[in-house]
């Protein structure tokens, strides 16, 4: 179709009908983009509900699923994955619901504590810690069973001692009966590079063991106390735990690692043997029912976009506590 005026045809009336003609097809197609616009804008709004309706689901299931066993009788799972600190899974407010979760159950014969972790807070191990002998205490009948995967160091194993008895791989690490503080001292180096080092404080250590400023061994002193009693709480958490189990004549609290074979016969783990070996052959319920609460991808965002804000704001206000 040509919408071009016709030459030979009077001027004024075909001037009219090719404006006529633009004006429509410019109509329609607007109309055709809106109505294509309006399809793709449906369109996503689809996805973004399917995809918000698919993560509930994914959510829901993995914190109902120990519901879909139909056994009476089944081994409790918690989970202490990571490093122990209270912004991460393996931190005590999380780890301590799921025990409860687990106790709480009827259906359960047996708690397993599954523990791969290099340690972490000493703080939240203790609250985990105290919260098994409070559960063990409140469901006698209930057993506890630790079972170490690649590492339960340190505040791991500061964990796992509170349980009835501990299983390992024989080739899992196990150890690191210490406590450690780290730190880096760049004094020298702003001496080279000219840099004068302004510190304010009120109280007169309140900036000790500052990295920019000498260091002074009054506050190392004072540290190591510190360091040391830390040390003697862990130390008498693993006997109360391990109790004569442990291999006499042996310095098992130097912060040393050993595998899993080793330490079986220093008495530091009970067996060797997997969570489903624990439940099978030691607890007697194969069915394994996972209560370590999951968090779900608004918690995840939510947490992330707390942790941003909190180090706006610091950087904001630097004044330190």
């Amino acid at each position: 179709m040509n919408d071009r005026p016709d030459p030979n045809a009077p001027h004024g009336a075909d001037d009219a009908d090719w404006e006529r003609n633009l004006l429509k097809r410019f109509a329609f197609d607007v109309l055709r983009e809106q109505r294509a616009a309006r399809r793709w804008s449906t369109f996503f709004k689809l996805a973004v509900l399917v995809y918000v309706l698919g993560i509930f689901a994914l959510s829901w299931r993995s914190s109902h699923m120990g519901s879909f066993i139909s056994a009476d009788k089944v081994t409790a799972l918690v989970d202490v994955q990571g490093v122990i600190a209270s912004d991460q899974p393996a931190g005590a407010d999380n780890v301590v619901t799921g025990l409860r979760e687990a106790f709480k159950d009827k259906r359960t014969r047996g708690v397993i504590l599954r523990i791969n972790s290099p340690g972490g807070s000493p703080v939240q191990s203790g609250y985990i810690n105290d919260e098994i002998y409070r559960l063990k205490k409140k469901y006698p009948k209930i057993p506890v069973y630790a079972v170490l995967q690649d590492v339960c160091a340190s505040g791991g194993y500061y964990v796992a001692v509170a349980a009835d008895e501990i299983y390992a791989d024989k080739a899992s690490i196990v150890g690191s009966i210490g406590v450690r503080m780290d730190g880096f001292g760049f004094v020298e180096a702003l001496d080279k590079l000219g840099v004068e080092r302004r510190l304010l404080t009120s109280g007169e250590h309140k900036a000790f063991l500052d990295p920019f400023s000498p260091l002074q061994q009054t506050e190392v002193t004072h540290v190591s106390g510190l360091l040391k009693e830390i040390h003697e709480q862990f130390i008498n958490t693993v006997k109360r735990g391990r109790g004569d189990r442990l291999k006499e004549g042996t310095d098992l609290f130097n912060g040393y690692i050993w595998t899993g074979e080793r330490g079986l016969e220093l008495g530091l783990v009970d067996g060797l043997g997997s969570a489903s070996h624990v439940a099978r052959d030691i607890i007697g319920a194969e069915d394994i029912v996972d209560f370590t609460p999951q968090q779900n991808v608004f918690e995840q965002i939510g947490r992330r976009f707390g942790a941003q804000l909190s180090t706006m704001l610091r950087q904001t206000f630097s004044l330190g506590w």
